[in-house]
């Protein structure tokens, strides 16, 4: 088949092509060429900054590179600023890649990659789909995400997805009724993978279950099914697996930065060390050793447009103490900073806590499709949930139980039956959502 796909990138002025031979290069390297490496890419990216950067010459008040562990730390509130203020010399919005992150932290902003950068998160991406037989040129995707519903909008969207080999199915209807028409695209197109959001893909397996249907049944090109964006749960891969007959791999990125890591095929999550540079770090800004529990901070090696150094994510994470730093494995992603749970005893515990205790329970059930919880304030929390019949008392109890058991005694919680729960415009459930 034609590279249509290499060749719309090419078209677009990002060098696919070099970006994917310089990926194979550090790749190859032995881990004592890696180490040489890394550190040259990292003196060399603050370096470039710090002479042609003014935001982060202004924000690091330094004049030259000497110490890693004294650079501060990026936030997001650093970048809630108008992109032109932050870009390097040389570079300005109509020469680099321009995008917004999706807010789910809280702290939406513009940021930019120069083209190179941008072709080299392409390529990365496109070595790590590679391990499970998927070619970006050739592979046709099923694709659960959200789309724009402003016209320009929406056929923009549709136009990459013809050129990236891609059939998209809308996650903001969830019901039965289009499910049934999910379904039939299945039996006529003859897709090599799934890839999108978490939560959407887990309700497909479920309508899946209930109907005894399993997807490579009906569609035996199906290869693997990606999930990104939101917390994959063990017991939902589980799931998955059973009701895809395919591989369920677990992807971990953020837009800004690439894609940050990706299960590989021993099952590992493995950080993309080739083009990112991952500390753990503790509230001090220390760096925290293998196996401890701490603040993911990420360094785009690359990146020339956009500084991206030592850049807090807001997510919570540990990476095993196997790893190496040419292969870093992430062990867990805890969730983000800002979805950490304040109880009334001066506890802080993430806010997924609540939602894994609760989920395993209401599951149970089987009539429940999916829920939310949200910290109303210090002792109250809201469970929204979609279901075909209300939640029993029975289960409101085991809830309540558990979370004691688990959390602690004397939090209040309302249970609010919805049609549908409030997705954000790209279609992401937040699982988890503190309101204090």
């Amino acid at each position: 088949m034609f590279p249509l796909f290499d060749l719309s990138l090419q078209i677009n002025g990002f060098p696919i092509k070099k970006a994917k031979t310089e990926l194979r290069k550090i790749v190859a390297l032995s881990e004592k060429e890696y180490e040489i490496f890394l550190e040259n890419k990292k003196a060399e990216i603050v370096n470039f900054h710090l002479q042609n950067n003014s935001f982060y010459q202004e924000l690091t008040n330094l004049k030259s590179f000497e110490n890693w562990n004294n650079l501060p730390i990026l936030n997001k509130q650093n970048l809630q600023k108008p992109l032109q203020e932050r870009l390097s010399k040389g570079y300005s919005s109509k020469n680099v890649y321009v995008n917004k992150t999706s807010g789910s932290s809280g702290d939406p902003f513009v940021f930019a990659k120069d083209n190179y950068s941008h072709a080299l998160t392409w390529a990365s991406n496109i070595y790590r789909f590679g391990w499970f037989n998927i070619d970006f040129n050739s592979s046709y995707q099923a694709r659960f995400y959200g789309i724009p519903l402003d016209f320009m909008g929406h056929k923009k969207e549709r136009f990459k997805d013809f050129l990236s080999h891609r059939f998209r199915f809308p996650i903001f209807d969830l019901s039965d009724a289009i499910f049934e028409g999910f379904l039939q695209k299945f039996k006529t197109k003859k897709f090599d993978y799934i890839n999108g959001y978490t939560s959407s893909i887990v309700l497909f397996a479920k309508f899946l279950q209930k109907k005894n249907i399993v997807l490579k049944a009906i569609c035996p090109t199906l290869k693997v099914c990606v999930v990104t964006s939101e917390m994959l749960f063990e017991d939902d891969k589980i799931l998955l697996e059973k009701q895809f007959g395919i591989p369920v791999v677990n992807e971990y990125g953020a837009s800004e930065l690439d894609l940050i890591a990706f299960e590989n095929p021993e099952g590992k999550w493995q950080i993309n060390s080739e083009t990112l540079f991952v500390e753990i770090l503790d509230d001090d800004n220390k760096v925290l050793p293998y196996g401890k529990e701490g603040r993911i901070v990420i360094t785009s090696l690359f990146n020339k447009a956009h500084p991206f150094i030592r850049y807090d994510i807001g997510d919570i994470g540990i990476l095993n103490e196997k790893s190496t730093l040419k292969k870093p494995i992430l062990q867990q992603l805890i969730g983000r900073t800002n979805d950490i749970a304040l109880l009334p005893s001066g506890k802080k515990s993430p806010g997924l806590t609540f939602y894994y205790v609760t989920k395993s329970i209401i599951e149970d059930d089987g009539n429940i499709k999916e829920f939310v919880i949200k910290q109303a304030k210090i002792d109250t929390f809201e469970i929204e949930y979609v279901s075909e019949t209300e939640l029993n008392l029975a289960h409101i109890n085991k809830i309540e139980e558990a979370i004691a058991l688990y959390l602690e005694k004397g939090l209040t919680f309302t249970f609010i039956r919805k049609n549908t729960l409030e997705r954000s415009n790209r279609g992401k459930l937040k699982q988890f959502k503190s309101m204090l």
